[in-house]
């Protein structure tokens, strides 16, 4: 039987899941389990990326480590890290009676009080889109209302993002706007090296974001601080061989960027995305829930694209957001709380009825402890 293309890359991508090599990697990772304990050391490493995350719980990768390797799941989710005032905005313009378009992983974000779905349930129109797009042809369809498109996340995110305000320019759409929170990485992975309550040995730095940003854009890390960075993707061997080459690093005491998902990942990152983003955009301080305000780590509409950003629009500033009380997810964002330590989890918070954002998202760390360890 002749193979089709869709079954060749099935068969490339079970290769990066293979068994025995998996096996392999795990052994090369307990002899440096070995090594670590005559050193009496530990080494703790940060996965930054919410998808990492995931990965790590689905595959069981935990279990495959020796007891003097612990891995710390970082504030690499958007949605978890979207803080609070930002909801509380995007609630205020739907109470004005603005439609809010949204990817659906946002609508159940809690605000200081309530989220976008509870809104939604009261009759406010809250849109979920799949694509940015959709916000466009929605204010296409609605010309006589406000449309409001929520744009989150990292660099990944914000190409496409930024789209939307190009083709809204082009076809002088006067009803579409953007209500903003944009964050980078590199600068909350300084924030958090920095942390003296934070104790990190190496970063497993963010497949999405590096092919953006490039893995270049990790160096001031490793020569800054001395940290081990490596780039690896979300299958079970990238993981491993990622967190061997960071165990090794660790032992040896010789930090470096090290990119292990080349066939993804470039040193200088997709520069058409990144000329995109510097004409649209331009960088300014970001709050960040559970760990506050990182000066230089957002970006905002540009002064020439301002008439798209809607809190300038409806001249409605982002406030600071009320903290849930007994949500801990700040903690556990910061790699200080495992999630299945916070008193609230799996008893007054989970995934049918959230009370921190990192229950809410698929890629949260709750809610992959959640998913696939809560029982262990």
């Amino acid at each position: 039987m002749e193979l089709t293309d869709s079954n060749n890359d099935l068969r490339y991508m079970e290769g990066f899941r293979e068994g025995k090599a998996s096996q392999a990697l795990a052994s090369q990772l307990e002899e440096l389990g070995v090594k670590l304990e005559e050193n009496q050391k530990v080494v703790r490493v940060m996965e930054v990326c919410g998808s990492h995350t995931m990965a790590i719980h689905r595959y069981g990768i935990r279990s495959l480590l020796p007891d003097n390797l612990k891995l710390i799941s970082g504030p690499g989710c958007p949605v978890c890290v979207t803080d609070h005032g930002f909801i509380d905005t995007a609630i205020e313009l739907c109470r004005r009676g603005v439609i809010i378009a949204t990817f659906g992983d946002l609508i159940r974000v809690p605000g200081s009080e309530g989220s976008l779905a509870q809104l939604k349930g009261e009759g406010g129109r809250v849109e979920v889109c799949y694509s940015p797009l959709d916000a466009l042809a929605l204010a296409e369809k609605e010309a006589q209302s406000e449309v409001v498109f929520l744009g989150i996340g990292f660099e990944t995110t914000m190409a496409p993002i930024i789209s939307l305000v190009k083709r809204a320019k082009e076809e002088k759409l006067s009803n579409l706007s953007v209500l903003t929170a944009f964050k980078l990485v590199p600068p909350a992975l300084k924030v958090l090296v920095e942390d003296p309550e934070v104790a990190i040995d190496g970063f497993l730095c963010p497949a999405h974001v590096s092919a953006i940003i490039g893995s270049d854009a990790y160096s001031p890390i490793v020569d800054q601080y001395s940290m081990p960075c490596v780039v690896a993707g979300f299958e079970p061997l990238d993981i491993l061989l990622g967190l061997k080459e960071l165990t090794e690093q660790c032992c040896d005491s010789k930090p470096q960027l090290t990119n292990q998902y080349a066939r993804v990942v470039s040193n200088e990152g997709n520069l058409i995305a990144q000329e995109l983003i510097k004409k649209y955009l331009k960088v300014s301080d970001e709050s960040w829930r559970g760990i506050g305000v990182i000066p230089e780590s957002g970006m905002v509409l540009s002064d020439e694209f301002a008439y798209y950003d809607a809190s300038k629009r409806f001249s409605l500033p982002i406030p600071e957001g009320k903290v849930i009380p007994g949500c801990r997810c700040g903690e556990v964002l910061k790699g200080q709380l495992s999630p299945p330590d916070c008193p609230l989890f799996g008893k007054g918070c989970s995934p049918e009825s959230p009370v921190g954002p990192c229950m809410v998202s698929s890629e949260g760390s709750c809610a992959a402890y959640y998913r696939y360890s809560r029982f262990s």
